[in-house]
């Protein structure tokens, strides 16, 4: 009789153990970021996979890994990381976002010993025919298209003058030096003055302190030059905060950041808390768009409703479970601005595929894109509905 208790209560655990089982993913996604100080966006993508999928360590379907801050000169460690990630034999689907130097590298190891697993890069840093060579595909901002729709949109907010801010830096890379062209481009034909102002670069001499300090300065005297109406763009993030910070007291307009977020300059320069709504995207804009109101800036300053790097993170993710479940194709653009749209109810996303400057070839492994402007006291400004002239992918 004591035996066969024994045995009842071997076989309910054995059960039990199975049922369990039964709830575990057939395969684990691998999402590689930055750290909370060097992309918190990315990072905070990532976790809400987990918190949607669970934690592979834990019995779900998401591992999370960080590169190194100093990513340049650490790459051996990225390269690390990513190729660990392929040691799980559960392991189908690797997302690395932002695809920082060793994610080329990264991938070809991984390539080599499972050939099964889908390789993703979000804003790669690598040169496009590198990566793609080594990889599945690669997701960048539309920097091409956006070269016309954002003076276009800064017209819809009646600005006459496009000030680009940048530096030799940023205007000898290939992607940033050809949108400025094409923004000059299309302010010409839209009927808008183009101006390019010289702004020191961060990682010069004067460091990010003495650039922002010179933007601080700097900004009053452009707007009392090209008027209150003039929109103005910068090429780097730490120009943005205090662009924004003198475009709120003094005048001018903005339509969105290189890469654009709620998040992106507009806490420090209006003083906005936004500890209480981490990640939770609508409540951010709301917050955000209530203190641009309050400044006297309605319809003046503007974003993308939802970060482009929280939204690579989980859409790349997202698309990776249903291309490996047989839900979604691996090359279908349709199937993959599904998944954005997933993450972002509101926003409209477009996106075309990269077309190399040199050879006019597109490259279907790497797809652009870019999400609607939205204006605070305004809206969305629908330029995703807009059709972006073919002449504008020539441009060099």
């Amino acid at each position: 009789m004591k035996f066969k208790s024994v045995l009842l209560a071997l076989l309910v655990c054995v059960l039990f153990v199975s049922a369990s089982g039964a709830d575990e993913p057939a395969f684990h996604i691998g999402i590689v970021t930055g750290t909370v100080s060097q992309s918190e966006d990315d990072l905070r993508g990532a976790e809400l996979m987990i918190e949607r999928y669970g934690d592979a360590s834990k019995g779900g379907m998401i591992t999370h890994v960080t590169y190194p801050d100093n990513f340049t000169s650490e790459a051996e460690t990225t390269v690390s990381q990513i190729v660990g990630l392929a040691d799980d034999p559960k392991m189908k689907v690797i997302v690395v976002n932002q695809g920082i130097p060793g994610t080329t590298e990264g991938f070809r190891r991984v390539r080599e010993k499972r050939p099964d697993i889908l390789l993703f890069a979000g804003q790669p840093h690598e040169d496009p025919a590198v990566i793609t060579a080594a990889s599945d595909l690669d997701i960048m901002v539309d920097n091409i298209s956006r070269g016309y729709l954002i003076p276009l949109g800064a017209k819809m907010l009646g600005s006459k003058t496009f000030v680009h801010v940048s530096f030799p830096r940023h205007m000898s890379m290939e992607v940033l030096g050809r949108r400025r062209v094409i923004m000059e481009e299309a302010c010409k034909d839209l009927g808008i003055k183009f101006v390019f102002e010289t702004a020191p670069d961060p990682t010069g001499d004067v460091g990010v302190a003495g650039a922002q300090q010179y933007i601080l300065e700097s900004t009053p005297t452009w707007i009392e030059k090209y008027g209150k109406d003039a929109a103005f763009f910068a090429t780097n993030d730490a120009h943005v905060e205090p662009m924004l910070k003198r475009i709120a007291e003094v005048g001018g307009v903005f339509v969105e950041a290189s890469l654009p977020s709620p998040v992106m300059g507009y806490p420090g320069a209006l003083g906005i808390d936004l500890s209480k709504e981490s990640g939770n995207w609508p409540a951010i804009l709301k917050k955000v768009e209530d203190t641009v109101v309050a400044k006297g800036a309605k319809g003046r300053m503007g974003t993308w409703a939802y970060s482009y790097g929280y939204t690579n993170s989980a859409a790349l993710a997202e698309f990776g479970k249903r291309v490996v479940e047989g839900k979604a194709k691996v090359d279908s653009m349709k199937d993959l601005l599904a998944c954005y749209n997933e993450f972002t109810p509101g926003a409209k996303w477009n996106a075309s595929y990269y077309t190399d400057a040199g050879t006019g070839v597109r490259n279907k492994k790497m797809i652009m894109v870019y999400q609607d402007t939205y204006v605070f006291g305004k809206g969305y400004l629908n330029l995703t509905d807009v059709e972006v002239p073919e002449k504008y992918y020539g441009i060099k």
